[in-house]
């Protein structure tokens, strides 16, 4: 229980717990080993006390001398007529005990005096020793307490020392960007546990960096090269169409020309990407800009044909007017891996885009998208137990890859009956102007 309670528990809060629970601890036993000591000296000093009165008591007597007691105490002699030992007393075991009488407590010794035979019985009014002890009581308590209070706020000053250099390392790292390197964390901190950590996140940050430039480096390099063959072949499918073809051969060069097309606008787009983390200028086809609704007209063409081809319904509806303009690159891929994913999972009925202010959202009412796939579907070539078409599963971590970096947000929903809602909330950090 306890571990579980320490484990839910920010690092700050165990150090003050454990400083706490030290002091709970110790200052309890502590104030144990106190109560009980005090009461191991009351018996021992009182039974020597009491011993050394009933030989005093006894010589005495023997001397025909009146005994002399101290305040509290009364002393009983067995069949001794002034000082016969009451009803109440009478079965006092041999030697120190404690026993009650009208409600109060007393300490009672007994002893036989060898010398005369007979038993005496001493019996002392604890009243001032209980007074005495519950006063020790109060300063044990209080002591206990200022202990603990004492622990806590020590618990809490040591806690905000210890954690400062490891908060100020956290902030540092949540702060840590590919695309603007920080300077090396380890100088900043003594050589500890928090400096070795340190070091430990700069070699990390270094191989993470090497490795991220090295994947920016040969998607910017391979999209570049690329564009090149793909210009070939849009070319030649372009002439090929201009010559006299077959009705099949003349769609095969249309898919081929489609899919040229597609690749580029890929191409297009990983390079775009490519540049914008790594800090250098976004080539724009369109310096201005474009604006939703233009792309979205232009998109529609290509894919409502694509939709009438597998007999399914387009729609494009307008909600609201959308004035920024965006970079057409990247929010073109964005809607065509969209619209793509649609037209992939609907076999039959409709899909539709809809345009509104500062958004845009792709519907349809095919087979949807399970709840349990939800958190994993935009992760790279993840495409669920229900994947059709011929996608490698990267559609959508491409959209959600531009929209972190455009500063877009896409949050997806199933519809009521069937099929899966993507809505695209266009922030003003990836718009170029109005």
């Amino acid at each position: 229980m306890l571990k579980r309670l320490m484990r839910r528990q920010t690092l700050a809060r165990r150090i003050v717990l454990a400083f706490t629970m030290m002091a709970v601890v110790v200052g309890s036993a502590l104030s144990l080993g106190i109560v009980r000591s005090v009461h191991y000296a009351e018996k021992t000093i009182l039974s020597r006390a009491f011993k050394e009165t009933v030989a005093r008591v006894a010589e005495d007597l023997r001397q025909g001398r009146e005994p002399y007691l101290n305040e509290g105490m009364r002393i009983f002699i067995q069949d001794y007529s002034d000082h016969d030992i009451p009803l109440a007393f009478r079965n006092a075991r041999q030697g120190f005990s404690e026993m009650k009488d009208e409600g109060r407590d007393y300490w009672v010794y007994t002893r036989h005096d060898r010398e005369s035979g007979k038993l005496y019985l001493i019996v002392q009014d604890q009243h001032d020793f209980e007074v005495r002890e519950q006063i020790l009581g109060v300063i044990l308590w209080v002591s206990l307490l200022a202990t603990i209070l004492g622990a806590f706020i020590l618990g809490r000053l040591m806690a905000r020392r210890v954690m400062s250099p490891v908060t100020r390392l956290s902030q540092q790292v949540r702060d840590f960007s590919i695309s603007r390197p920080i300077m090396p964390l380890a100088k900043d901190y003594a050589d500890d546990e928090v400096g070795q950590l340190a070091r430990a996140f700069d070699e990390a940050f270094a191989r993470l960096g090497f490795a991220i430039e090295k994947e920016r480096l040969f998607t910017s390099d391979v999209s570049h090269e690329l564009r090149t063959p793909l210009m070939v072949i849009a070319t030649s499918c372009e002439l090929l169409l201009t010559t006299d073809l077959s009705a099949q051969t003349r769609e095969q060069v249309r898919r081929i020309a489609r899919a040229a097309e597609e690749m580029r606008g890929l191409s297009e787009t990983f390079l775009a990407l490519a540049r914008a983390e790594s800090g250098k200028a976004i080539e724009h086809v369109d310096t201005d800009g474009v604006t939703l609704k233009t792309l979205a007209e232009a998109e529609s063409k290509q894919w409502a044909a694509a939709a009438a081809a597998k007999g399914l319904a387009f729609e494009l509806r307008e909600e609201g007017e959308d004035k920024g303009r965006y970079h057409a690159i990247l929010l073109r891929s964005v809607m065509d891996n969209l619209l793509r994913n649609a037209l992939y999972y609907t076999e039959r009925g409709w899909i539709r885009l809809t345009l509104a202010e500062g958004e845009f959202r792709v519907e349809d009412n095919g087979i949807g998208i399970p709840d349990s796939e939800k958190e994993e579907i935009f992760q790279s070539f993840t495409r669920g137990v229900r994947a059709c078409g011929e996608g490698q599963g990267l559609g959508l971590s491409l959209v959600q890859r531009i929209a972190a970096q455009q500063g877009w947000q896409v949050s997806l929903e199933s519809l009521p009956h069937g099929g899966s809602r993507f809505t695209v909330r266009l922030k003003n950090e990836g718009m170029l102007g109005e």
